[in-house]
């Protein structure tokens, strides 16, 4: 072996050069690659927190954050391996476990799903929906609209596709349309519109948002380092949500349309609506699950006929990464 350091060694110092860098490498930082479920935006602001402030770094993680979108199926990619945790929804894990894919939940950051509907102003209630065109995404036909259409009593005829441009809703005062509290509220208000809002969790839709998702085989060979995971990101959000400026200079550098009043008022709405300090997690800490509450999703979905009854369904999470967390401002 012949090394060009300028200067011969012994074998003695040969061997502890190379002592040295197997210790480097074993204590190199662990690589994980988080995909989110849309493009960088305040929902994902706690895992931008955890990397610009280096909490990933202060738990032994080096974290790459991909950027999801409409045509992102993170659900194959993880199971591709082409990424180690994903961002994703209840319904959509719980239908995965249905088909047998080998993918757990291991925290819910997000205690309640951001996801509503958007009205105009003469519309006071879920209950004056009747007569309305409602547009609905192609994911929102297999999770929230089940859901609000046996509630509400309305009918598949109403639904017309939503392609994530609020202009048609501007356009028509028939229309009502999804909405994150977070973003499409928000433009509505900058487009001048009278409008209303109604966030389903808050008339008895049961789901969390924003659930953090990986392999089976992940947990298994890697549970450390899944749990260091969970905990930095939990940390990210108590972050996050009491100084955004690291998160949101990250945020901006992914997806520079991304503008400061939406991100301010996006923060606002997540406080404001206690999506991630709401719920168990007052309690639990942040990011709990509980039977309880996976119960009363897999119920809705089975009645929904959006998952067969005999599904083994807590085979979709586990509560070891947070049952013991109690993370908190």
């Amino acid at each position: 072996m012949k090394l060009s350091f300028g200067f011969p060694l012994s074998r003695c110092a040969l061997g502890t050069l190379l002592l040295g860098s197997i210790s480097l490498t074993a204590h190199a930082d662990e690589k994980i690659t988080l995909l989110t479920s849309w493009y960088a935006q305040a929902e994902q602001g706690g895992y931008y927190q955890a990397l610009a402030t280096g909490i990933y770094k202060r738990y032994g993680l080096d974290v790459t954050i991909q950027s999801g979108g409409p045509q992102v199926n993170g659900m194959q990619l993880l199971l591709a391996k082409r990424a180690d945790v994903i961002i994703g929804y209840d319904l959509q894990l719980l239908d995965a476990v249905q088909r047998g894919f080998p993918a757990k939940a291991i925290a819910a950051p997000f205690q309640y799903d951001p996801q509503g509907l958007l009205t105009h102003a003469s519309v006071t209630s879920l209950n004056g929906l009747q007569g309305k065109t409602i547009l609905v995404s192609s994911s929102g036909q297999s999770t929230w609209w089940p859901w609000l259409k046996e509630q509400y009593h309305l009918s598949d005829s109403q639904a017309r596709p939503y392609t994530f441009n609020i202009q048609p809703f501007v356009a028509d005062d028939n229309v009502a349309q999804q909405a994150y509290v977070s973003s499409e509220v928000f433009q509505a208000k900058k487009a001048g519109v009278k409008s209303n809002f109604f966030l389903f969790s808050e008339h008895g839709y049961p789901p969390y948002g924003g659930i953090l998702i990986t392999r089976d085989d992940l947990i298994a060979s890697r549970k450390e380092t899944m749990a260091k995971f969970v905990k930095a990101s939990m940390e990210g959000w108590v972050s996050y949500l009491d100084n955004p400026a690291p998160g949101n200079a990250l945020i901006k550098k992914d997806n520079p349309k991304m503008e400061d009043d939406l991100l301010a008022w996006a923060v606002a709405q997540i406080k404001q609506h206690h999506l991630i300090d709401g719920g168990d997690a007052t309690a639990q800490g942040w990011g709990t699950m509980t039977d309880a509450r996976w119960q009363k999703t897999r119920d809705f979905m089975v009645n929904a006929k959006l998952l067969k009854a005999d599904t083994d369904w807590k085979q979709a999470y586990t509560t070891e990464f947070v049952k013991n967390l109690h993370v908190e401002p």
